[in-house]
């Protein structure tokens, strides 16, 4: 991948939070804070991955908290000018919920990373409770991504003998029954999938119960684009699988954080957000100084002006403004 020298190349620091660099037309701001009150509501530790949703003239940031039996879900409610009009939990009393994904129906998938993790499906909005969707399998879960023109919701797995799952509603919007599959195949290469026999896992673990099944080193963030699936593995590698040709190739090597969002591909290789173009050349965006630079949870508002990410080990959720549309 060649270096950008483009709008993003050159990062300049922030006068009002020194341990952001920022490049030259963008802004910065804190909008949560481990432990300090928001929008009435405390914001959680360890902020994880997060997504945002419409909601009349405004819009909605859910984020998870991996915090051990203390996880769950925060959401902060924001008016057309970004300012916050309210904070509250969606989720509660789960444990780990380090990633997740947004549906077509607008829900919020929030996912345990424990070895028996279960998948949430969340009402962003705070009307309804949070309910657990066991047909999406019991296994240490990572990502959970949609693609609405297969009507399927791909699964990545925190292990490093961890698989990549599909699961297919019944009907699709409703998550409560469905078929759980797993992709089975050595790749790069052909691949096809087969039917989990117990998805809740009472007898063995999931990755365990069909052999065949494509093992990957801690399969992490995933994310569709163009009729493709994209995730990421441990061994610093991004995965594309093609369901049309039924075939699995690596795309590039690069840290296992991805979202796609304002037509380009976002990546965080330690503390960095850098832009991956169509070419394939890297530009940078952002870089946070200091030891607490684990960035997670990157989601664009509706409009796509604002791009809302964490520093999960400092605990501070932030909001930045550009002209990421230019």
């Amino acid at each position: 991948m060649a270096a950008g020298s483009g709008r993003f190349a050159a990062r300049m620091k922030t006068p009002g939070d020194p341990a952001i660099e920022l490049a030259e037309g963008f802004t910065s701001r804190v909008v949560g804070r481990t432990g300090e009150r928001v929008g009435g509501v405390t914001w959680h530790q360890a902020p994880e991955n997060g997504a945002c949703f419409a909601d009349g003239d405004g819009w909605i940031y859910v984020s998870n908290s991996e915090i051990p039996l203390l996880g769950g879900v925060s959401a902060l409610k924001f008016g057309p000018d970004g300012s916050i009009r309210s904070g509250y939990r969606i989720l509660s009393g789960t444990d780990s919920n380090r990633a997740g994904g947004a549906t077509s129906w607008n829900t919020w998938l929030s996912c345990e990373d424990t070895g028996r993790g279960r998948v949430f499906e969340c009402d962003p909005y705070g009307h309804f409770a949070a309910m657990p969707r066991p047909a999406m399998g019991l296994f240490r879960h990572e990502s959970a991504v949609c693609d609405e023109v297969r009507q399927v919701i791909y699964l990545t797995e925190d292990h490093p003998e961890g698989c990549l799952y599909r699961f297919r509603p019944d009907d699709w919007g409703d998550l409560t029954t469905g078929v759980l599959e797993v992709m089975l195949g050595t790749g790069p290469g052909p691949v096809t999938w087969a039917r989990v026999p117990n998805p809740s896992a009472t007898d063995a673990p999931t990755r365990d119960q069909l052999p065949g099944a494509a093992r990957f080193r801690r399969a992490g963030r995933c994310s569709t684009s163009g009729g493709f699936c994209y995730f990421s593995t441990d061994d610093d590698r991004v995965w594309s699988y093609d369901p049309a040709a039924g075939e699995l190739s690596v795309l590039y090597g690069a840290d296992p954080r991805l979202l796609a969002g304002a037509g380009d591909l976002f990546v965080t290789p330690g503390g960095e957000i850098n832009i991956i173009d169509a070419d394939g050349v890297v530009t940078s965006l952002l870089r946070l100084d200091g030891p607490e630079k684990s960035i997670a949870g990157l989601a664009f508002s509706p409009d796509g002006e604002r791009l809302y990410f964490s520093s999960r080990t400092g605990g501070v959720t932030y909001e930045v403004t550009g002209p990421f549309k230019g």
